[in-house]
């Protein structure tokens, strides 16, 4: 009967360590791309990915999600500033499609959709690459231009960054 138990335990461990990470997002990987400078990143957005030059043919890839098909840009832009878990304000688009959402949501908290830290883009300063509140949106065409990437990802790509770093979207 104690034995019976144990494996019982054993088992029931086993399940709840593969509950646990069958939703765990993929990891981000090296991989060969050529043509990419070493600290520069390129989105693709067909591929929902992203790509970090870490110099001699070789870039780190993540996962992201990206902007829906209506919402989605292309070009170039550069690192403006660097922010651990930012509050977050809607922009005036948001604004027009969702008219009552929240004004201001606090960093740090779990409805705040830009995760564990954002990246912000220069010009109208209505783009980041910032983490999320909804893992689950990663991989698929879901905001109004931003790049989604996992806390954990966007905890690497922080560290690895400066501002200034340039940042090519294209499709």
């Amino acid at each position: 009967m104690v034995r019976f138990f144990k494996s019982l335990t054993a088992m029931t461990t086993c399940l709840i360590i593969l509950v646990a990470t069958a939703g765990s997002p993929a990891a981000r990987t090296v991989v060969s791309y050529k043509g990419i400078a070493r600290g520069a990143i390129i989105i693709k957005t067909s591929q929902r990915r992203l790509y970090l030059g870490l110099g001699n043919g070789k870039a780190v890839k993540y996962p992201v999600g990206v902007g829906r098909m209506s919402k989605q840009w292309t070009g170039q832009k550069w690192i403006h500033s660097k922010r651990i878990k930012p509050a977050w304000s809607p922009t005036a688009q948001i604004l027009r499609d969702k008219p009552g959402i929240t004004r201001v949501i606090p960093g740090g908290t779990s409805k705040n959709p830009m995760g564990a830290a954002a990246l912000i883009l220069s010009g109208s300063g209505q783009y980041a690459i910032h983490g999320t509140n909804n893992p689950g949106s990663i991989g698929r065409f879901v905001s109004y231009g931003c790049i989604r990437m996992y806390n954990a990802d966007i905890r690497d790509l922080y560290s690895r960054v400066r501002i200034g770093t340039k940042v090519t979207v294209i499709k």
